[in-house]
């Protein structure tokens, strides 16, 4: 959405500057700058900054490649697991591995409850937040009235009889779904460790394999913890449901907060273990053989699902970021494995180049790069962004109707999803259907449907496994050398979406590492050719439904914008006003703790 540069004077001086910084789950690395025009209800203009500096393709040159996982995982203390995974996959890579079948579906259900876990905790502790009974009484207190009176269609599955019911029960600390989310989250939590040791810093995942030793007990223990806490899965889904749907219902226009293109990236996840054997030249086969497709989506479209494309097709863009230019660096990769000429914008012939100053809006304003994927129809730089992670992977497995297991199938327009029976509600099909937007609701619905995606799928993985133990199979990990020389490269999902690990060897050491998450793709600034980056773009433009004022506004349609790309905990978010005079705190996590 670009910003309007037409405006008049009297239109520009009704202009409120405004900013929430940080928006973060532990640090304080996210912030959104923002004008917003009060008379005419809507956001003129939008910035996304990060003023947190990592350093990791700095520091990882010169260490041991074997070393890779363990230090990647720090990148992250809420999804390390998905940095380990991918790691491994680029290791894997490097070495020539084919890992034993029985590792495979082991690193599978570990993922599986990693995204059962940060899913289920993000989207009913803290996006819901965003949705209860306290905070919209504050912000929309006529939106609560009538959800007071308003039937919830699937209270035969959830229990509760309204949709203000529904906003009472995630009310932090108080509300019974709030409460139970968190128990399931400890379930999930025990479930991983079975796995892969440790969360959220496996200590059982190498390249090669794991280390689990993979007894029929761990395998039972762990479904019988899944099957525990199943029906909770298909309550979440009725839950958001009946939840977002009134809000288009209640909220006409309520589709455009958090609404932009359709441009779309998902690397895949949950590898096929009778396909994937890790070499460059297979990648599009093997990939294609995930149980979550790979794909880029443009306007709807998709456009390729082969993974050597997307991979040809990454750009890092400086953009509005505080780096200099490595175009003039020694190229560490010229073609890949295939002969295909490697771009000096790829992450392979990255050099990481801080270079701090100053925070301009009309210059460099963050620490985060822009990648962008370059569309081979047109030429075009795309700002792909990742739907939060769900929305993404359940977009491309619909499309590309590749999936097809006892529990989960792809249909070429949706996704249909198999639940077992569980302690109290029926087997259970659930069919997530491509919806008419990419905006903040759909990215928030997404969410709960991949979890029962993730559910039904660790059931498949958990009979895949027991199968091969029970025939004799325990083999979880093959022997490999470091060459001296050697690239490699991962491609997973990590909870909030596209997670891809560059990797070079030279004599026998990391020469250059790049680890792309999904939240710089997310968060990206504008690029060289002036195209914001999907927070800002996704938000700039968008409509206010907040009956506050400019004296007492929280900016929730904002902070719903935001959220719904899952850019990680707001342990503290700040209202500025002007140049930069504290307000008020806002979406504390302890709030609606003792609302009155």
């Amino acid at each position: 959405m670009a910003m309007d540069q037409q405006e008049g004077v009297e239109e520009v001086e009704r202009l409120v500057e405004m900013s929430w910084d940080p928006i973060t789950r532990i640090i304080g690395n996210l912030g959104i700058y923002t004008k917003i025009d009060f008379a005419n209800q809507r956001v003129a203009e939008c910035h996304s900054t990060s003023s947190l500096f990592r350093g990791y393709s700095v520091f990882m040159k010169g260490k041991d490649p074997r070393d890779a996982g363990f230090i990647t995982s720090r990148i992250c203390g809420i999804c390390g697991d998905n940095h380990t995974t991918c790691s491994v996959y680029a290791q894997n890579m490097a070495y020539g591995i084919k890992t034993p079948k029985l590792a495979e579906w082991i690193i599978n259900l570990g993922e599986a409850a990693e995204y059962m876990f940060d899913h289920t905790l993000f989207q009913d502790n803290l996006v819901f937040v965003d949705f209860c009974e306290a905070m919209v009484k504050s912000t929309n207190p006529s939106l609560l009235r009538r959800a007071k009176t308003t039937e919830a269609p699937n209270a035969a599955i959830h229990g509760k009889r309204t949709i203000a019911d529904i906003m009472e029960a995630f009310n932090p600390f108080e509300g019974d779904i709030y409460k139970e989310a968190l128990r399931v989250s400890r379930t999930t939590r025990e479930m991983f460790c079975l796995m892969e040791g440790r969360h959220v810093h496996p200590s059982t995942v190498y390249p090669g394999g794991v280390g689990t030793m993979p007894s029929p007990t761990v395998f039972t223990d762990y479904l019988s913890r899944l099957l525990g806490i199943i029906d909770f899965f298909k309550k979440a889904v009725a839950l958001n449901d009946d939840v977002f749907d009134f809000f288009y219902e209640a909220l006409p226009g309520y589709e455009e907060v958090g609404r932009r293109r359709i441009l779309l990236g998902c690397w895949g996840g949950f590898q096929d273990p009778e396909v994937v054997d890790y070499r460059y030249e297979t990648m599009n086969d093997w990939g294609k053989a995930m149980y979550v497709t790979p794909g880029v989506i443009v306007d709807g479209e998709l456009i390729t699902t082969n993974l050597v494309d997307i991979n040809l097709g990454i750009r890092i863009l400086l953009g509005s970021s505080f780096y200099d230019d490595w175009a003039h660096e020694e190229p560490f990769v010229t073609r890949d494995p295939l002969g295909n000429p490697i771009d000096m914008r790829h992450p392979w012939n990255q050099t990481t180049l801080p270079a701090p100053q100053k925070r301009d809006f009309k210059g460099n304003y963050s620490w985060v790069m822009s990648p962008r994927w370059l569309d081979p129809r047109t030429g075009d730089h795309l700002a792909l962004d990742t739907g939060g992670g769900p929305f993404a992977r359940l977009y491309t497995t619909a499309l590309a109707g590749l999936v097809d297991t006892p529990y989960v199938k792809s249909t070429g327009s949706s996704v249909q999803i198999s639940l077992p029976k569980g302690d109290q509600l029926p087997e259970t099909v659930l069919e997530w259907r491509i919806p008419q937007w990419s905006n903040a609701i759909e990215r928030n619905r997404a969410r709960v449907y991949f979890v029962a995606y993730s559910a039904a799928m660790a059931v498949y993985f958990i009979e895949q496994a027991l199968a091969r133990v029970r025939g004799g199979d325990t083999k979880v990990f093959q022997d490999f050398d470091v060459p001296d020389e050697a690239i490699g490269v991962g491609f997973h999902e990590a909870v909030r979406g596209v997670l891809s690990h560059h990797l070079v060897i030279r004599d026998g050491k990391i020469a250059n590492y790049h680890p792309y998450p999904p939240t710089p793709w997310n968060a990206s600034p504008r690029d060289e050719f002036g195209t914001p980056g999907p927070y800002e773009d996704s938000v700039q433009g968008m409509p206010i439904f907040e009956e506050n004022g400019p004296d007492d506004f929280k900016g929730v349609d904002i902070m719903r914008a935001v959220r719904s790309f899952d850019p990680c905990l707001p342990c503290g978010v700040h209202i500025y006003l002007g140049k930069g005079r504290t307000l008020k705190k806002l979406h504390s996590p302890m709030f609606g703790a003792s609302h009155g």
